[in-house]
């Protein structure tokens, strides 16, 4: 077990040491911890040229400031880049969020998704009319609403001007939900601009500090205006975590096609509308998030099984598009970050970040060395040792013991 990972997770001791073992023991000590830090250690050597910085005598700070300045010029391309695109395709004052909605519905990857119908919802919201977002939109009745609105576009607002109580409330009714309310569509990514829309996005914007809105059991992604004098570093914060939602949802779409066979199918739809699917295998002591189990068979589409999986879910649902290669087809300059998300430079328990969120977020929050955040580069490396440690059957009774307790204890066929 090398200190890189130990110290880059900040995970308790001896307890990860500990899991670690185990986990090198019943795979065969492949190594992966140590074959994991010497990849990431030289995958960063080769970036520090790219930046101007020896591989051999940079420092820590050197490389935080470097980064900076790296995102800053990025970003600067980036939102030059979708502004052109808003002008072009949408004649919008070249808003740049309007050029990075219209970039992410025509990236080329699968966006088909498996979705409450509009119709269920409709019921649903009608049963617990949204009074304040109905308000803050100028509507006077429910229908007005229904009629002039999209369905995510209401969902959006009443999580912006709803109490929380409202919010539980109405997912507390998705527990009555079934397979019939819900369809296969194409993922929703949507920018309201009516003018009462963007006052409240403004307005929501400056005081959560974020434009990305994910809703993922409607299968839709709501972006709200940043502002004119937007920080260095927050367009390029905003489409990064839009990407990675795209991805999500994708996740969760899965999941929830998966759960058709579940008697309690409406509770793990109000689950999946409040965080992330997770089983309980406990690799390496923790549950494993559902979207490692989709990012595997994306990464090892040999191993999928159809009797495993189908009729309910094909290899082509458990596509996972990479982030950073996306978001270079926007603009080609971010080029740069492919391979960076789980990269960093050893510094004690708080390594220098290489992802590109931790990155940007740092540049828009002008944060100092000292008080630097790294929190996405610690999840994509743990997502990455996991990775590693997961094979065919580990998979295949992860998803046999969780989706289809019915059917843990029958004997699988054979390939």
């Amino acid at each position: 077990m090398t200190r890189f990972l130990s110290e880059s997770l900040q995970a308790p001791e001896p307890f990860f040491r500990s899991a670690l073992k185990r986990l090198e023991q019943a795979h065969g000590n492949p190594s992966q911890d140590i074959r994991l830090s010497t990849e990431v250690q030289r995958l960063v050597r080769g970036k520090l040229p790219l930046m101007g910085l020896d591989p051999h005598d940079t420092t820590p700070e050197e490389l935080y400031h470097a980064l900076q300045e790296r995102v800053r010029a990025d970003d600067a391309r980036l939102v030059k880049r979708l502004r052109t695109i808003a002008a072009t395709h949408i004649s919008l004052e070249a808003d740049v969020v309007a050029g990075m909605v219209h970039a992410l519905q025509h990236l080329p990857i699968d966006t088909q998704c498996y979705a409450l119908k509009p119709a269920s919802l409709k019921a649903l919201i009608k049963k617990q009319p949204p009074k304040k977002a109905m308000k803050q939109l100028g509507y006077r009745s429910l229908d007005s609403m229904l009629k002039h609105e999209p369905m995510a576009s209401i969902m959006a607002a009443a999580q912006l001007c709803e109490a929380p109580s409202w919010y539980k409330s109405l997912t507390e009714r998705y527990k009555k939900l079934s397979p019939t309310d819900f369809e296969m569509r194409t993922l929703s990514i949507s920018y309201p601009a009516s003018k009462r829309w963007q006052k409240l996005g403004h307005s929501s914007v400056a005081e959560r500090h974020h434009n990305i809105l994910s809703l993922p059991e409607l299968g839709a992604v709501v972006l709200l205006p940043l502002p004119q004098a937007a920080p260095a570093g927050a367009v390029t914060a905003s489409l990064v975590l839009a990407l990675h939602g795209l991805n999500e949802i994708k996740a969760s779409s899965t999941f929830l096609k998966l759960c058709q066979v579940r008697p309690d199918f409406g509770a793990i739809v109000q689950t999946i509308a409040t965080e992330e699917p997770k089983l309980q295998t406990h690799l390496l002591d923790r549950s494993v998030p559902w979207q490692l189990i989709q990012r595997y068979y994306a990464r090892m589409q040999q191993a999928f099984r159809d009797d495993l999986f189908e009729p309910h879910i094909s290899l082509s649902d458990l596509s996972w598009h990479n982030v950073e290669h996306s978001l270079s087809l926007i603009e080609p300059t971010m080029h740069f970050w492919q391979g960076t998300p789980h990269l960093a430079l050893a510094h004690g328990r708080q390594a220098v970040s290489l992802n590109l969120v931790d990155a940007a977020l740092n540049l828009c929050n002008q944060l100092p060395f000292e008080q630097r955040i790294n929190q996405y580069f610690k999840t994509s490396l743990w997502h990455e040792l996991m990775l590693r440690y997961l094979h065919d059957d580990t998979v295949e009774a992860t998803v046999l013991a969780e989706l289809h307790p019915q059917l843990a204890f029958s004997p699988v066929a054979a390939n």
